[in-house]
Order: C-alpha cells, then sequence, then structure tokens
C-alpha cells in the first residue's frame, strides 16, 4: 500500500502552462516511486510513495496509484523520471530489477503521450521554478544569467545532470556524470581509493558519494586505523551523536563532503556553470550545518589558478521535497 506524505508536495497552485489533458508524472529512484497527478488548471495532487520492492513491475505499481487516486479521467500524457540512462525503449533502473518497455508501458495505459527522462535530468528541469525558499546557498557567488547550470545529487546512487538556456527555453541534459573516475586531492584520500581498488575494477565517484559510498568510506578508514568497524548506516555516520563515540565516522563524513567539493568544483569546470552548481539527492539536504560548516566549498574552489573562477560560482542545497517532480510538472507540455 501507499502512504501519503502531505508534507511531500509541488508547491500547491503551481502553474506550468495548464496541461490541456489530465497529466500524470513519476519519480522513480532505486528504493520509493512517487506519483502525482497534474489538473488541466495546472493544479497537483499530493504524492504517492510507493516502495519498489512492494510491487513485481513499474506497470502494477502504477496502476496502484490510479486505482488509489481514482482520477475522474485518465490521464492522457505522463512525464516519469527514472534512476536510469534512457538509451532506447527498454529501461532497466540502474539500482533496482525493474525493467520496462517505455512503449508497452504507453500502451498499456493509454497515455497519448509518455515522455520517460532520467531522474536528474528532471530535477535540472525544477531548478527554474525553485523558489529562494526551496534552496540554500553554500558559500559565495553569484548566478550568472543564461549560464548552464549544473546538479550533483548523493543518494542511493550520485546523479548528475546540467541545464542549458536554448531558443526553447531551459534544457536539461541527460549523462553519467556519477560514474566518472573518483580521483583523490590529498595523501589521505590516496590511501582510501588506494585499498578500494584493490576491491572494485573501478572506483567512480558514485562509489564515494552516495548512501552505499559513505558507508565504504567508513569502513575503509576503521581498516586504514586497524579499528573494528559497527554495522553503520548512512545516517548514523552523519549523526553528530555517533561521532562522540567513533571519530571515524566523523571523518569519513567530512571526506564525504569534501570529496563531494572535487567532483562539483570538476562539473563546474567542464560546464562552464557560471549559472551555479545545486546539491540534490536524498543525502547532502539532511545533513544541514554539518554540511555547511564542512570542506565542500574550499575544495569546491581548491582548482590552482582557476580559483578565483570557481569562487564566483554559486552553489546551492535543493531543499525543496520533491525536485523530480517539479522539473517532470514543468516538462508535462514540453515536446
Amino acid at each position: 500500500m501507499s502512504k501519503l506524505q502531505p508534507d511531500e508536495t509541488i508547491r500547491p497552485g503551481t502553474n506550468f502552462g495548464a496541461p490541456a489533458e489530465l497529466g500524470f508524472i513519476g519519480d522513480v529512484g532505486a528504493t520509493n516511486a512517487r506519483f502525482a497527478l497534474v489538473q488541466p488548471n495546472g493544479t497537483n495532487t499530493t504524492a504517492r510513495v510507493y516502495a519498489l520492492n512492494d510491487y513485481p513491475s513499474l506497470t502494477e505499481a502504477i496502476t496502484t496509484y490510479l486505482a488509489e487516486e481514482s482520477p475522474s479521467a485518465r490521464p492522457r500524457q505522463a512525464v516519469l523520471a527514472v534512476a536510469s540512462p534512457i538509451t532506447g525503449d527498454q529501461v532497466t533502473l540502474t539500482n533496482h530489477p525493474w525493467a520496462f518497455s517505455i512503449e508497452a508501458v504507453r500502451k498499456h495505459f493509454g497515455f497519448r503521450r509518455f515522455r520517460v527522462i532520467n531522474d536528474f535530468a528532471a530535477n535540472a528541469a525544477a531548478i527554474p521554478h525553485l523558489a529562494d525558499s526551496d534552496r540554500l546557498q553554500i558559500g559565495r557567488g553569484s548566478p550568472v544569467a543564461v549560464a548552464p547550470i549544473g546538479l550533483i545529487g548523493p543518494g542511493t546512487g550520485l546523479g548528475v545532470s546540467a541545464l542549458v538556456a536554448m531558443p526553447g527555453g531551459w534544457t536539461p541534459i541527460e549523462g553519467e556524470g556519477g560514474h566518472v573516475t573518483m580521483a583523490p586531492a590529498d595523501s589521505k584520500e590516496s590511501a582510501v581509493l588506494e585499498l578500494m581498488r584493490r576491491r572494485y575494477d573501478h572506483i567512480s565517484a558514485e562509489r564515494v558519494l552516495s548512501g552505499p559510498g559513505l558507508v565504504n568510506l567508513y569502513n575503509v578508514l576503521c581498516e586504514l586505523a586497524a579499528a573494528p568497524a559497527a554495522p553503520f548506516t548512512p545516517p548514523q555516520i552523519a549523526d553528530r551523536r555517533i561521532w562522540s563515540e567513533d571519530s571515524r565516522a566523523r571523518d569519513a563524513t567530512e571526506m564525504f563532503c569534501a570529496m563531494l567539493g572535487t567532483v562539483a568544483g570538476n562539473l563546474a569546470l567542464t560546464l562552464g556553470a557560471r549559472g551555479g552548481i545545486y546539491i540534490a539527492g536524498g543525502i547532502v539536504p539532511k545533513l544541514g550545518t554539518v554540511f555547511a560548516e564542512s570542506g565542500f566549498r574550499t575544495r569546491f574552489e581548491a582548482k590552482g589558478r582557476f580559483r578565483p573562477y570557481l569562487a564566483a560560482i554559486p552553489t546551492y542545497v535543493i531543499t525543496h521535497p520533491l525536485p523530480a517532480l517539479l522539473g517532470a510538472a514543468a516538462l508535462l507540455e514540453r515536446r
């Protein structure tokens, strides 16, 4: 069964150009799927949340949602954000066994138009629609109008996307930047990554900048210190109350934030993202002051001769609870 999340809503009354027909939007991650409807007047229903492991397929989950929501008319257009690269009709989630055919799902539900997009591209599409209260600036810098914008977000995996200004409006870029090779920035990180290289054929940014990645960092730091590792979850590792009991949990969290600064700075340089770098995902928004006080921003700017260039670029944490659904709603009428 689903559970209603009254606090997880797209902003009531938000208008995205008022779709001509009832629209269906969804955000499918590695753990949960969130679905909502967008009315022809542009308002939305409260999102319902479904655990992926409770359903054998995407079709079953959407069917359950529509039965529970019981709209007066069937939605005729849909935008679905999924945690997977979209390279053709067949889609397989990166970190979950669900797989589906885009055309088969479209026909099954009778959608006139069915757009499937990478979940972080949907997050990127939300950025122009964020209110000031939906983001928290970390450090200094000011955005340059219509300059590219970058997006990165650790969660179950590591999502990366971008937003570029085109004649038809802001356009999200789909990519898999979370799987770039992670580079160390100091000797301590070198020791951590060297030990990890003995176990994995590729140390991607996602291998350390995700929920499982935070656990990886903690376990390796314990091993390097010849100390036993506790069976902590990612939230426990990032909990200040745990740090007084286990300093390596604090060290892992600090290394996580600094490494995120390295990768975010690389993204800003690659894109020329003078419009800003945004941070989404399920981990950083929950860190609060821990992240604001971390080495993230210092590491973000630590690019030698290009320090002044990066110092001028603002970095923001997205605090909106459902940015992917916000972006999916904005894309309902986009071709």
